[in-house]
């Protein structure tokens, strides 16, 4: 492992990376950062193609040491599917889903899950909590009883009930809130206070790891390429770990010399019902202000509040980026318009991607000719209703 220590990007401090973290005493999250000189030496691109189809194969830039404590069901290594049909239609010829629905528990959160339990695992974590919009609760659930540990998950009661039922059967404890994610946030809270430390947080950008197993989306969108970046990458952004992720994966990428100074121009993407990223965004702000009323067919990207704004915006900015709000009748228009074309259910989060490439080509923010990336995060089948009445169920 060449995990050298963990960094706070706001104010700069450094934290020892082998003891359990949360976040900084400023309030922000950390990063984990590696002796990249290191990895460089130790391992080549071409190396990994000889390794299992997994996320794990990056494991010099990932923070495990020992690998007895690798919890993994296989997680990673999602293929990247050519949309020439739809692609065509809304004039971007070279348009490529990368398909997250196709891990195990069915959406992207799988990445986070494997990494961060791994990890809490190797320090001793016995039991974790942490609220959810629904996917990143089933996933830790899982991934938390493959390792053996606890878990206590708080999701609000107009969550997709699939997640639910994932939970219950992972034998989490399951606690139902009826709010947003931010109400189900403060319940956590409020148990791990009471636990006297016996309970870890594993909230959103609370603990550094979870973000590891995100960025393996950029390394796999880099290698899956041949070793090249596309112009453009589109990302669903709620509390915007992945987005964040993908970021950092690109520069780490850039300074082990395996990719060329340009960057690809990341794109978060949000509804109109729940747009606080964009309106910071356009206001050149570096913080958001909590989004008031939120809600959206696009339930995983109800977050009226992330905990990593100021690492969103600075991502999109220094990419040379932008955010963009859809409504959610053109995301349900544009999901069932990509599955008749092109065979792919998405998710509704996956579906607001095309829709706002779409826009973003209408424009010319997307140029002619441009190679463009939209991550669809989850499963479509997780969400009924939606193709059939164009409305959730």
């Amino acid at each position: 492992m060449h995990l050298t220590h963990l960094e706070c990007p706001r104010c700069g401090r450094e934290h020892p990376a082998d003891v359990l973290q949360n976040l900084c005493g400023c309030g922000s999250p950390l990063l984990a950062r590696y002796d990249l000189a290191a990895v460089a030496a130790t391992v080549a691109p071409e190396q990994f193609g000889l390794r299992p189809a997994d996320l794990w194969r990056y494991r010099e830039l990932l923070p495990v040491a020992d690998p007895r404590f690798v919890t993994t069901l296989g997680e990673g290594w999602t293929p990247m599917w050519r949309a020439p049909a739809y692609g065509h239609e809304i004039s971007i010829a070279d348009l490529i889903v990368k398909d997250e629905g196709l891990t195990p528990t069915g959406s992207f959160k799988a990445r986070g899950a494997s990494v961060g339990v791994s990890r809490a695992r190797e320090l001793g974590v016995k039991r974790i909590a942490m609220p959810t919009n629904g996917n990143a609760g089933a996933a830790w659930a899982t991934y938390a009883a493959r390792a053996g540990m606890g878990a206590t998950i708080a999701m609000p009661l107009a969550a997709p009930s699939i997640c639910r039922e994932e939970c219950l059967a992972a034998g989490a404890e399951l606690r139902l809130i009826d709010g947003l994610i931010n109400d189900a946030g403060r319940d956590i809270a409020e148990l791990i206070a009471g636990s006297g430390g016996g309970i870890f947080d594993a909230g959103t950008l609370r603990e550094p790891y979870r973000l590891e197993g995100k960025k393996t989306m950029g390394y796999e969108i880099v290698e899956q390429l041949g070793w090249q970046v596309p112009d453009v990458i589109v990302y669903p952004t709620g509390g915007g770990v992945g987005l964040i992720g993908i970021h950092k994966a690109l520069h780490e990428l850039r300074e082990l010399g395996w990719v060329e100074d340009r960057l690809p121009r990341l794109v978060a993407v949000q509804s109109t019902g729940c747009a606080p990223i964009v309106r910071a965004f356009a206001a050149g702000e570096e913080r958001v202000t909590p989004w008031e009323d939120a809600r959206t067919v696009a339930f995983g990207i109800t977050v009226p509040a992330p905990l990593g704004d100021e690492l969103i915006l600075s991502a999109l900015r220094d990419s040379a980026g932008t955010a963009i709000a859809v409504d959610d009748t053109e995301i349900l228009t544009d999901l069932r318009d990509f599955a008749a074309r092109e065979g792919l259910l998405l998710c509704p989060e996956g579906a607001a991607c095309l829709t706002a490439a779409r826009h973003l080509r209408a424009g010319g923010w997307i140029r002619p000719g441009e190679r463009v990336v939209v991550l669809n995060t989850g499963a479509g089948v997780k969400y009924p209703g939606l193709v059939h009445s164009g409305a959730p169920v």
